[in-house]
């Protein structure tokens, strides 16, 4: 534990100095953030061959993705699995992969697809035919269904407050909006962030977006831009047609979901943008009445941490999400709680999504406390404090929103809304229509011209 103790200190010291040499976003030079928190660091202590950092995700219809690590790179891609405990009557082998980073060399980085799964169904399973069993349930395949939703996780004191009040109530997924380890190119850090989540992450699906903390390159190394992230955190990108792990989409129950990426191109002409622009025609409202948003920058903020950070971004992409009728858009990277009305283009509009900003997980960098005055009208509640979010989707009209705000060993709710989709509105139909009818005429016009 001491050891533990002396490298948590020693990773600290060095992310402190070392990061703002790491080619990551562009700060708020007139931010002062409080003092850095000391780590949490995990240690394994078991045999090599042991599974760690487990976590599952979703990975298309009816089917589960088991990512563990194994020191031993003769330990198989594996998973045994079955509806009783101990007793496992289904097997299947996966693909593994490993990197290198300088002089940090990963373990054997597991990835097993498993399924069909039956919905709402608890499976036992164990990893690489050693270690312990694990446990999980799959989602629903109907209403209700509800979402735990917490940015900017990190490993410190914060972070574990943050996971211990999410496991004290059931959830069916976890929604990430980026930055998870803040390893910031200190691999072992990657390691320990998996394990300190492995309790909760092994049981429910994890499903990320990539942070600016998931960058890790150098100037003179962009090359190896998220390599740590996409090797240890395999999105269903494949499944939903992405051919980037830093954007995707995934249903559940009566819910589409889209994960964006803030760091990778989106402009207009990018493979992002056609990807967002074919993955929303293709979604059947009465099939996934919900739409949901997730994404790392915010496009609407009053705080003064990273203002503006994401206007770009809003400017290329925000028509599609309004033309798609997007319930709600989540977004982390700003370190606190705000909730905003429905919006579009910079306007309270009752058919754009609701916007909320969550980056309160737990980071080392602390709270962004500095709030613009005075309150603008579109910002319904905002709060510099830790804490996390649940969505829960009612039926396929009506849902709940609720932040529960981190109070010692105590979690109060702290701000909630009860909301109907815009969705529903005979109104919001008919605007959608018109946009859809003047974007094709747009485009005829630019064809015959």
């Amino acid at each position: 534990m001491k050891k533990m103790k002396i490298f948590g200190f020693l990773i600290s010291f060095s992310l402190f100095f070392l990061s703002p040499f790491v080619c990551q976003a562009n700060y708020d030079s007139n931010f002062t953030r409080p003092p850095p928190r000391p780590l949490f660091i995990v240690s394994h202590g078991r045999p090599k061959f042991y599974p760690q950092q487990v976590h599952i995700s979703l990975a298309g219809k009816d089917h589960m993705r088991v990512t563990y690590t194994t020191d031993d790179l003769n330990v198989a891609s594996m998973v045994e699995y079955g509806k009783h405990p101990k007793k496992y009557d289904k097997k299947t082998a996966g693909e593994s992969t490993s990197y290198t980073y300088f002089f940090y060399n990963s373990g054997k980085i597991h990835h097993v697809k498993i399924g069909p799964l039956k919905p709402n169904t608890k499976y036992y399973y164990r990893c690489g035919g050693h270690g312990d069993e694990f446990s999980f349930k799959t989602p629903p395949s109907k209403f209700p269904i509800e979402f735990a939703v917490a940015g900017d996780l990190g490993q410190t004191d914060w972070t574990v407050r943050t996971l211990d009040q999410i496991r004290k109530r059931d959830f069916d997924v976890f929604l990430l909006p980026g930055d998870l380890s803040y390893a910031d190119t200190h691999q072992p850090l990657w390691d320990s962030f998996g394990r300190l989540l492995e309790t909760l992450a092994s049981t429910r699906p994890w499903m990320v977006t990539e942070g600016n903390h998931e960058i890790e390159s150098f100037q003179t190394n962009d090359h190896i831009s998220f390599k740590s992230y996409n090797a240890r955190w395999l999105m269903p990108h494949a499944e939903s047609l992405s051919h980037s792990n830093l954007y995707y989409s995934f249903d559940v129950a009566g819910v589409h979901t889209v994960m964006l990426g803030s760091y990778t191109p989106y402009e207009s002409h990018s493979d992002q943008y056609h990807w967002l622009q074919a993955d929303l025609r293709k979604v059947d409202r009465k099939k996934t009445p919900w739409l949901v948003v997730v994404m790392h920058t915010p496009w609407y903020s009053t705080n003064k941490a990273h203002y503006g950070e994401g206007e770009k971004m809003r400017s290329a992409l925000e028509s599609l999400l309004y033309r798609a009728q997007v319930d709600v858009v989540f977004a982390g990277h700003v370190h606190t709680y705000e909730r905003f009305k429905p919006i579009y283009n910079k306007k309270a509009d009752p058919c754009g999504p609701m916007y909320i900003t969550i980056g309160d997980g737990g980071n080392r960098e602390g709270l962004a406390l500095r709030f613009k005055k005075p309150q603008s009208p579109l910002s319904e509640f905002r709060e510099s404090s830790f804490g996390h979010g649940r969505l829960r989707i009612i039926d396929h009209k009506r849902a709940h929103w609720s932040w529960h705000r981190n109070n010692d060993e105590m979690s109060s709710i702290a701000d909630e809304v009860s909301f109907e989709s815009p969705r529903t509105s005979s109104h919001c139909h008919s605007n959608r229509y018109r946009g859809t009818l003047r974007d094709n005429l747009n485009s005829l016009l630019i064809h015959h011209f």
